[in-house]
């Protein structure tokens, strides 16, 4: 049980930042007698205003509750986080426990500041009935989010279960899928899910999300501009066997970096040092290469790359022919030459696929590859896609994001989607291609 004591402060700060708090103290913890202060919850877009109060669920407990918050603020934990502010726009996700917590809202501007509250239901296995109640009680409670733990703890989830997913069916009325980074997945609440809320009569839709993501893929898919230009990285070529086929037989070059390269060198017979290589993916590599000429597909290897002992920011490196690399040395990001080579090609694209970073770009001694890359796609004129949670992290990195026409939010749904692989998620929404 928590209890609310209404002393709650509102006022400016330096730099036109407000806090609010109130104080709350526990009933049945360790430490009973603990006060704390939590954040304000505004309703509604309403601005940040005294008197504004924060409703909570009257058998809730406070550990577990967890509050979105959008907008530009800072926020200090008492336990030891330190405070910094945060862009405008950001979400910040914060646990109420124990410890006190501290929540400021910038209101220096007149736009509207929204706090989203969401009850994070216990970490039981399956449905029980704490969350089946929760769930029917939102009919009553508008405005109110339920979120479920992570639904694969039950096995039922990822077999595709038809009987978890009737579980699942009587907690909804409607169904929306939204995330494209799953819908590649036959799991109960993608695939099963939906099929029986549709035999029930009830509604089952695409979102906005999953939307775009089957709009711009198809366009790489279906009738693409042409030139066509794909850049794949990564660091293992056989996660991305089944891409480079498709890519094959639909784009007119196909330019190939990251560690993965070293296993096509390899099979050409150069010599590439301690680099990560799969020799079983010799023979299909090499009849990649072979369809790739049959077909007048340019396929573009690394010429030099950067080679170091060890993947540090202190190790010793320096740039050397990517089919020679001194033993005891690894290729850890690719060289100037091959940045240059990879850039002519990207110039004369109309239509860019990009997945997979060109080296170790998290150190910055090994990120030049990737920066030179993702600089020559943002640059271009060509509709321009990039794909996987390496290659997003390097576009924010590196501040290109306004040079992208998509950024796809699913590496391997997107990768699949483009094998022209029938996606259950998207298949059973009868989502068009």
């Amino acid at each position: 049980m928590l209890t609310i004591r209404r002393d709650q402060e509102i006022h400016r700060e330096e730099g036109g930042w407000f806090s609010a708090r109130w104080h709350f103290s526990f009933d049945h913890y360790r430490d009973p007698g603990n006060d704390g202060f939590g954040a304000m919850r505004v309703f509604n877009d309403d601005r940040l205003v005294p008197g504004a109060v924060w409703p909570l669920h009257p058998h809730q407990d406070v550990e577990g509750l967890t509050y979105v918050v959008e907008g530009s603020f800072r926020h200090e934990d008492s336990v030891g986080g330190a405070p910094g502010p945060l862009p405008a726009g950001a979400v910040q996700r914060m646990t109420l426990g124990s410890g006190a917590l501290h929540s400021e809202q910038n209101a220096s501007s007149d736009a509207p500041m929204r706090f989203i509250q969401i009850w994070v239901l216990p970490d039981t296995p399956g449905l029980s009935p704490e969350v089946e109640q929760s769930c029917q009680a939102l009919a009553f409670e508008p405005g109110r989010v339920v979120l479920l733990e992570n639904l694969r703890f039950d096995p039922g989830e990822e077999a595709n279960d038809r009987a978890f997913a009737m579980r699942l069916a009587d907690l909804a009325d409607d169904y929306v899928d939204d995330a494209f980074g799953a819908v590649h997945r036959a799991h109960a609440s993608v695939a099963a899910l939906p099929e029986v809320l549709e035999e029930q009569g009830r509604t089952t839709a695409a979102g906005r999300l999953l939307q775009r993501e089957v709009e711009a893929l198809s366009r790489l898919l279906l009738e693409p501009a042409r030139p066509y230009v794909a850049v794949l990285g990564g660091a293992k070529v056989s996660d991305k066997l089944g891409t480079i086929g498709a890519l094959v037989e639909r784009v007119d070059a196909l330019l190939v970096g990251g560690a993965m390269a070293f296993t096509f060198i390899a099979a050409d017979g150069g010599s590439v040092g301690d680099s990560l290589v799969e020799p079983d993916r010799f023979d299909e590599v090499r009849a990649a290469c072979d369809r790739a000429d049959d077909r007048g597909v340019v396929l573009q290897l690394p010429e030099d790359v950067v080679a170091a002992p060890d993947r540090t920011v202190e190790a010793p490196r320096h740039t050397v022919r990517a089919s020679e690399v001194p033993t005891g040395e690894m290729g850890l990001d690719i060289g100037p030459r091959t940045v240059e080579e990879f850039a002519r090609s990207i110039a004369d694209a109309k239509t860019i696929m990009w997945n997979g970073p060109m080296g170790v770009f998290e150190l910055e001694p090994f990120g030049a590859g990737t920066r030179g890359v993702a600089t020559a796609i943002a640059g271009s004129s060509a509709f321009a896609v990039a794909g996987g949670g390496d290659s997003l992290a390097a576009v924010k990195k590196y501040g290109l994001e306004d040079g992208f026409d998509h950024l796809s939010t699913g590496g391997g749904a997107s990768l699949e989607f483009l094998e022209g692989r029938e996606l259950p998620g998207i298949a059973v929404l009868h989502v068009a291609t």
